[in-house]
């Protein structure tokens, strides 16, 4: 039996996402995994963004995002918007994407995506947990599976993050 905070949030099933932001003409988008349906009336998702990133001044200043769902296997892109910080440049140049209705990127090779209005803001220690209502979204890919966060292995560099123990 392993008792370490890791090897247990490891285990929690969630997806893997790209959030694309946009505002002012500036777009950007990053990968993210801590997200959540919270309501069915009006429909709200749950998000937690790291305040540092560079993505988060658009979204904050926007009051909008889009949820990308990752297929199961596009490791490579959820590296691409993981890893690289939208500080050094467009992390969307060379990806085919599309405006959505608020401007925030809807990548062409996503599963699936859902455009969101923030209504509310909480923070939560390193993070901001942003509420927001879902207005818009589609099914890009029947047959896709969704990608899962246990595929991305230590991709972003998390477990030096948890306390050795409970």
């Amino acid at each position: 039996m392993t008792r370490t905070p890791l090897a247990v949030f490891r285990r929690l099933t969630t997806g893997v996402y790209v959030i694309g932001v946009a505002h002012a003409r500036q777009t950007n988008a990053f990968t993210a995994a801590w997200l959540m349906q919270v309501a069915f009336d009006p429909l709200l998702v749950a998000l937690s963004v790291n305040t540092t990133n560079a993505s988060y001044p658009l979204l904050e200043a926007s009051g909008a995002f889009v949820v990308n769902v990752l297929r199961e296997h596009q490791l490579e892109l959820a590296k691409h918007f993981g890893t690289l910080s939208g500080r050094d440049g467009n992390k969307l140049d060379g990806v085919r994407w599309r405006a959505g209705q608020f401007g925030a990127p809807v990548l062409s090779e996503a599963a699936a995506f859902l455009e969101c209005r923030v209504t509310s803001r909480v923070d939560a220690g390193d993070h901001a947990v942003v509420i927001a209502e879902v207005v818009d979204g589609a099914v890009l890919d029947e047959d896709a599976a969704p990608m899962r966060y246990d595929e991305t292995g230590e991709m972003d560099g998390s477990a030096e993050l948890y306390p050795a123990a409970f």
